[in-house]
């Protein structure tokens, strides 16, 4: 059983289970008739998180949704059970909705409020993080699939207050809530501008608009074909010496059109692109690269120790290498994946499986027996100092995550090819330029990122003052208590009465659709 949330209650308040003045999950009453009856039908992504309400309902028929979906009416409390929904606070007031009865997810419990009891403190109630953390520690069920049993709701502890101290309170909770809430959506506008505007700068980046005044003033940098051509030549001789190196390894004598073995890198895709600046060039990024590859995907069994660290796709996030999480390894050294994904310092990562498909970091510094899964393709630039303006491509919504979006296949998981990587368009600048754009592309990421944090650490305090607020509406101390209150104890014994008063009339009408004199209970007379 949970424990209660208030130490003291004060006068005239009750403390009771949450199922003495809530009927839980209660059946549906089978008013309607017709399979064609318009009704409304709320999928549990209608449900905001946080309290946030109910958006526009999905509208249905009540022959589809009769069986096997949650019914409940205009003023119940629908609640998610299943996680994440409901630690995310998915727990509304059903308004009045112009179906004529409401369905939804079978993910909800609901929970009908008995008369002078306001649902608004049950919802309230239902969405504190203490009440939420309670429920999240009786969870039963599979990974995933973790839900929360009628039994919690059932012997849940809940303060009653006088019912016309639950109407102050409320009214109290709605008006702060409600500033509370438009400083909050105030926050997230501005949390969204800056979205838009650190879209705005990378794709500028790469498009040339960001060092427009910088190429004016540079007339003559060497063009990008130049650099381009010094990259595939360095790409052939590096080749050409990783070739020499295993022919020595294996004590021959190199064969005479050895050179002619060397695969040509493939060309970029051809697809409309951005007008480019004079002196820049467009680049497959296989031309680019003297390595693009993955990590071995059986190395399981080598998980949790040795010096080595896998890098996941958890560690790979959009401009940012997080080592947040880190997966030792050791790895077998007779594995020749070990050479092939082992990951250095200006190396590009890209995740190409599953929900993160397309994030690229760049890994900006040293690293030691680091290794890249299977999930995510190490590419390794030709020309080191090309590293960090690729980074910033391959992270720009005009460039890299423009062709990724293209790219992208597989219903559910999404995947990313290799010859996809090898294939995307690069709006190559002048080296000398690159470093510009990085620079200028850091300024301002730098600004943005600090008032990012700035809004996230508002948006944390208002989480916290809104929990505030219920922790003091259940406690009594948000508005003072009112001695000509009628106490709650009464109200629970109407309720009890009112309980009692429903199973006798549900008794009855049983007993009279059972007895010999209604047509369903009448027996047939013997010939």
């Amino acid at each position: 059983m949970s424990k209660p949330n208030v130490q003291a209650l004060p006068p005239g308040w009750v403390e009771t289970e949450l199922s003495t003045v809530t009927q839980i999950n209660p059946p549906l009453d089978r008013c309607i008739l017709s399979d064609s009856v318009a009704v409304d039908f709320v999928p549990m992504r209608a449900v905001e998180p946080e309290g946030g309400g109910l958006l526009r309902p999905e509208v249905s028929t009540y022959g589809k949704v009769k069986k096997g979906y949650t019914a409940f009416i205009a003023g119940d409390v629908i609640m998610a059970k299943i996680t994440p929904c409901m630690e995310n606070g998915k727990t509304c007031v059903v308004p009045d909705l112009p179906g004529a009865a409401c369905f939804g997810s079978t993910e909800f419990h609901v929970l009908r409020a008995e008369q002078n009891i306001e649902s608004r403190w049950i919802a309230n109630y239902l969405l504190q993080h203490s009440t939420r953390h309670s429920a999240q520690r009786l969870m039963m069920g599979g990974v995933g699939q973790m839900r929360v049993p009628s039994a919690f709701l059932e012997a849940l502890k809940i303060p009653v207050p006088p019912h016309a101290e639950q109407q102050r309170i409320l009214e109290t909770t709605d008006e702060l809530l409600s500033d509370l809430d438009a400083g909050v959506a105030t926050l997230e506008r501005v949390q969204a501008k800056l979205k838009h505007y650190r879209a705005s700068v990378l794709k500028a980046a790469v498009e040339g608009s960001l060092t427009a005044d910088w190429r004016a003033q540079h007339p003559d940098p060497e063009p990008a074909s130049e650099l381009l051509q010094r990259i595939l030549a360095e790409r052939r001789r590096r080749w050409e010496e990783a070739q020499l190196e295993k022919f020595k390894a294996a004590g021959k004598t190199p064969p005479k059109d050895w050179k002619s073995k060397y695969e040509e890198p493939l060309p970029h895709e051809q697809v409309i692109l951005p007008k480019i600046p004079e002196g820049w060039a467009v680049a497959s990024m296989d031309s680019l690269t003297s390595r693009i590859t993955s990590g071995s995907r059986d190395w399981q069994q080598y998980y949790d120790s040795g010096p080595g660290t896998f890098i996941m796709a958890q560690n790979v996030r959009p401009g940012r290498f997080d080592m947040t999480f880190r997966q030792t390894v050791n790895p077998p050294q007779s594995d020749s994946s070990c050479e092939r994904s082992m990951v250095y310092c200006g190396d590009l990562l890209v995740t190409i499986v599953g929900a993160n498909t397309g994030d690229v970091c760049r890994v900006p510094e040293p690293v030691t027996e680091h290794y890249v899964c299977q999930s995510v393709a190490l590419m390794r630039p030709v020309e080191f100092a090309t590293s960090a303006y690729l980074d910033t491509y391959f992270n720009s919504p005009g460039g890299g995550q423009f062709h990724f979006g293209r790219y992208l296949y597989g219903a559910g998981r999404p995947h990313l090819s290799f010859d996809q990587l090898k294939m995307t368009p690069v709006l190559l600048p002048p080296l000398a330029e690159q470093g510009v754009i990085v620079e200028a592309v850091d300024d301002q990421l730098s600004v943005i990122e600090h008032l990012e944090a700035d809004l996230e650490a508002k948006l944390k305090s208002a989480q916290a003052l809104r929990q505030a607020i219920l922790r003091s509406a259940f406690t009594g101390q948000l508005v003072p208590q009112d001695p000509n209150d009628e106490p709650a104890a009464e109200l629970l014994k109407r309720i009890a009465a009112a309980r009692e008063e429903r199973a006798r009339l549900l008794k009855a009408t049983k007993s009279a659709k059972q007895s010999p004199a209604s047509p369903r209970g009448r027996k047939k007379a013997a010939p």
